[in-house]
């Protein structure tokens, strides 16, 4: 006999329980007509082939103290910068304007067939610097806090080390520092790919197989139970929004240049060059203890991508004598949506900028 007690009543009420989800799910989504993301109003300042740098005004409020130096958000090539701004109830960056810092971040638009050669050169020497400056000068100041999420912490490394008599202060957030750390799963199945092989097939890497990578790193939790809760996620409009905001950047994923994928892959992935202390950029070495900034470096607890270890592993890598970690009980993700990311993950990185606002220039050592 079975051990489990198959009530056929209780069966047939789950059905149709599930059944009227199902259509009320249907009449929810027919009551929307779009999915509006990145509504903070900004502007932009600069642009450079796909890349646009966008300015987002500091909230003036009464009492409250600002910080001087702006920050400039380094984001990712993967997926797409409105993470940080997917509405008003959930955006890091409005919640980082409410507290008086002044916001740029780079969006790096959607690379194509033309873009096939862009390396890691032309995006941390090129790109970022470009923007470094525009920020400099558009903000008036002779330096610019840098916050680097993810892929785009670890250019905010290099950028750091290579021009350090730019950046006052440096926050790294959920960014992989040791990139073969044994709990990391992305680490493992990146080890497996003939990265060679991939871009002279491919040329630039399908964004879309790459999001199937990620998600096929825990599928039942990405994939079988996310589409079995979808009808009690469209249950009404505001839920529903909530959702399809998130499912609309989960899917909007870029394609990767290809030079650039290929030069990442082999570069920290595996060879692992922060720790191996060899990673070169152009024609230069990145060194990590050029960084003699105050660093912050935040990682989620649960973070399925960017383990804590691989986190972690930056302390002591720099020459910075005021080094920081802040860990978030959440996800990849959560630490940016969440809404202890509203309540306290922004709060703690603009009251550490403001604190940190009035330190002096360090010199790099030789």
């Amino acid at each position: 006999m079975s051990r489990f007690n198959l009530n056929p009543e209780q069966i047939a009420r789950e059905l149709s329980e599930f059944n009227q989800q199902l259509l009320d799910s249907y009449h929810t989504l027919q009551q929307i007509d779009e999915i509006n993301v990145g509504q903070t109003p900004h502007e932009i300042i600069y642009s450079e082939d796909k890349l646009q740098l966008l300015h987002y005004q500091a909230i003036k409020t009464p009492g409250r103290k600002r910080c001087t130096t702006p920050v400039l958000i380094c984001y990712a090539l993967v997926n797409r910068p409105y993470m940080v701004d997917l509405d008003q109830e959930r955006s890091f960056v409005r919640r980082l304007l409410e507290l008086g810092i002044d916001v740029y971040l780079i969006d790096w638009g959607y690379p194509d067939a033309a873009d096939r050669y862009l390396d890691l050169d032309d995006y941390i020497n090129g790109y970022l610097n470009n923007c470094v400056d525009q920020v400099i000068s558009h903000s008036g100041k002779p330096e610019t806090n840098l916050l680097g999420i993810c892929q785009g912490g670890s250019f905010s490394l290099c950028y750091t080390a290579l021009y350090p008599e730019k950046i006052r202060n440096l926050v790294t957030t959920v960014t992989p520092v040791d990139f073969q750390t044994p709990d990391n799963m992305l680490s493992h199945l990146a080890q497996q790919i003939d990265v060679d092989l991939a871009v002279d097939t491919y040329g630039n890497i399908p964004g879309a197989m790459l999001n199937d990578a990620y998600n096929a790193l825990m599928p039942m939790r990405l994939g079988l139970q996310k589409n079995l809760n979808i009808p009690r996620q469209l249950k009404d409009q505001a839920s529903a929004m909530n959702f399809l905001r998130m499912e609309k950047w989960i899917y909007d994923s870029p394609d990767q240049a290809g030079e650039a994928f290929r030069e990442f892959i082999t570069t920290f992935f595996k060879g692992n060059g922060f720790i191996n202390g060899d990673a070169i950029i152009g024609e230069r070495s990145v060194d990590l203890k050029q960084i003699t900034q105050p660093l912050l470096n935040v990682f989620g607890s649960s973070d399925h991508l960017v383990p804590p270890s691989a986190s972690r592993a930056l302390n002591g890598l720099t020459a910075s004598q005021d080094y920081q970690e802040y860990e978030v009980p959440s996800g990849h993700i959560g630490v940016f949506v969440s809404g202890q990311s509203q309540q306290k993950v922004a709060p703690m990185i603009a009251d550490w900028l403001k604190l940190h606002d009035k330190s002096a220039a360090k010199t790099p050592k030789k």
